[in-house]
């Protein structure tokens, strides 16, 4: 079996096609999306347009103007000082019609008791309420460092400002997520899933019917069990170096936002790989149609399984998961996405085991699969 794994795989590195698609391509993929996407995250978050309407409560004197002036100078020193938000004074007309217009996000009105009228539900209206509610519980402070030591004021309300724009997006496991890394992810699973090239090739090479060379294989004494499995070792075994190279040059070149270890990566694409290569040994296997089919075949249920996955619009993802999550429970592509998401952003074994699981009971059934096709198939004549 040693002797068949040797030459099977001086076959397939000599074979430009072979590596191209399963490395190179994936390679290149990941380089371009990542000078199209990779960086956005840098600008995706844009200081935040509020309106400021001031309404004294003339009504309650003094206090009213100064919890009038103390919040502005909250709301001046968060502008100035962390660039978060972008305060422009209007009239309560002028306001309500740029939050029509959705030319600011929230309009904060000052006075006795400051409040805050949003337009819809989001991160940055949600920011703005956390920046009232931080007003709010510091608000009697601030009043009595105004009243009674008026020097100190400024120095007070930039540190209350300081720690109301510590702002960061977390996800409900800990760690910061990146809109952009899901299409990464599903970058790793289609890349993966391109070991359906290696796979081909190797079915070409032990089905009689297909090519000459197989046919001279076939007439020998090898098992076909034997023959199948070593292909499956040969191609399993370079793919996997494939993918880790892949890993490697998008985690460490790239240096893109992955907070699981690299080890901790390394049994995704241990399934994943395993998964791209039965999956073409097997579609290569059925019927006897024509190589341009199969490989057509391939493409088609490769770049259908990414694009569910999310590879092109992280949206379609998510989509699926809350209307159709059966689909993305057996798309290879979108579980393994799945289990890398769960590793770097999730922090959820349970999914990430369930995911794994799934993954090895669909190798295990392609694998059993192109046995059976494989070994039923007679020859009158080769």
């Amino acid at each position: 079996m040693l002797h068949l794994m040797k030459y099977s795989l001086l076959t397939k590195v000599k074979n430009i096609s072979a590596i191209f698609w399963p490395l190179i391509f994936p390679l290149l993929l990941a380089t371009m999306m990542y000078f199209a996407v990779g960086t956005m995250e840098e600008s995706d978050f844009e200081t935040i347009p509020v309106a400021l309407v001031a309404e004294t409560d003339l009504s309650k004197g003094e206090r009213g103007v100064q919890t009038e002036e103390v919040f502005q100078a909250f709301l001046s020193s968060v502008e100035t000082d962390s660039e978060l938000i972008h305060v422009e004074e209007m009239t309560g007309e002028q306001a309500l019609k740029a939050l029509e217009n959705r030319e600011v996000k929230g309009i904060f009105y000052s006075g006795s008791e400051p409040s805050l009228t949003v337009g819809s539900n989001g991160l940055a209206e949600t920011i703005l309420q956390m920046l009232l509610e931080s007003y709010s519980e510091g608000k009697q402070t601030l009043e009595d460092i105004a009243r009674l030591h008026p020097e100190g004021m400024e120095a007070a309300v930039r540190q209350m400002a300081q720690s109301a724009s510590a702002v960061e997006q977390v996800s409900l496991g800990g760690r910061t997520t990146n809109g952009s890394a899901q299409a990464f992810y599903a970058v790793i699973g289609m890349a993966c899933l391109y070991g359906c090239f290696l796979g081909f090739g190797s079915a070409m090479e032990i089905q009689a019917n297909l090519t000459a060379l197989a046919a001279r294989r076939c007439a020998g004494p090898v098992h076909r069990l034997k023959m199948v499995f070593s292909e499956i070792i040969v191609c399993f075994g370079l793919h996997f170096a494939n993918t880790l190279i892949l890993l490697a040059y998008m985690k460490y070149i790239l240096r893109l936002e992955f907070a699981g270890s690299y080890a901790e990566m390394v049994p995704v694409l241990l399934v994943g790989s395993m998964i791209g290569v039965t999956m073409g040994i097997f579609i290569t296997s059925i019927g006897k149609t024509k190589e341009g089919v199969k490989i057509g075949i391939m493409l088609a249920f490769s770049m259908t399984f990414s694009f569910l996955a999310g590879m092109m619009n992280v949206e379609t993802k998510n989509l699926i998961d809350r209307h159709a999550p059966f689909i993305n429970r057996i798309n290879p592509a979108a579980l393994i996405s799945d289990a890398l998401y769960c590793l770097n952003v999730y922090d959820a074994p349970k999914r990430y085991a369930q995911d794994i699981v799934i993954l090895s009971v669909l190798c295990v059934l392609l694998a059993a699969g192109t046995f059976l096709i494989i070994r039923r198939k007679r020859y009158g004549s080769i």
